[in-house]
């Protein structure tokens, strides 16, 4: 469970980063040439991969690759969606919801061995 925690808690951290990185620029840099856009997304991106390649690692001590990425997916929905509703003042979709509804769906299938024994 610990590396599970641990796990979970820096991919949440690196996914903040990318998601400033991806789309952050859209509010902050919006009359910038792209290229600084992307120079600078690239640098905050530095940050994200410095937290989430040993994530990765740790994750992979007791996940495989399918249950780390149906993790990161989770986390990256969870995130999203307050940070394009509160900053960069996205109107809210229920498709997020439903989205987030298909995503558990995921959860479930992915993880059933591990939680059932199945």
């Amino acid at each position: 469970m610990r590396v599970f925690t641990i796990t979970t808690i820096l991919l949440c951290c690196s996914n903040i980063f990318m998601t400033f990185a991806w789309y952050g620029h859209l509010k902050n840099m919006a009359n910038k040439p792209w290229i600084i856009a992307a120079l600078v997304s690239w640098g905050i991106a530095l940050f994200e991969y410095l937290i989430q390649v040993p994530a990765n690692r740790i994750g992979h001590q007791a996940m495989n690759v399918g249950e780390l990425k149906i993790l990161q997916e989770i986390i990256t929905l969870t995130i999203f969606v307050p940070f394009s509703v509160l900053y960069l003042r996205e109107s809210f979709r229920w498709d997020y919801v439903w989205a987030g509804l298909c995503l558990l769906g995921a959860v479930f299938f992915i993880f059933r061995q591990k939680l059932f024994g199945v």
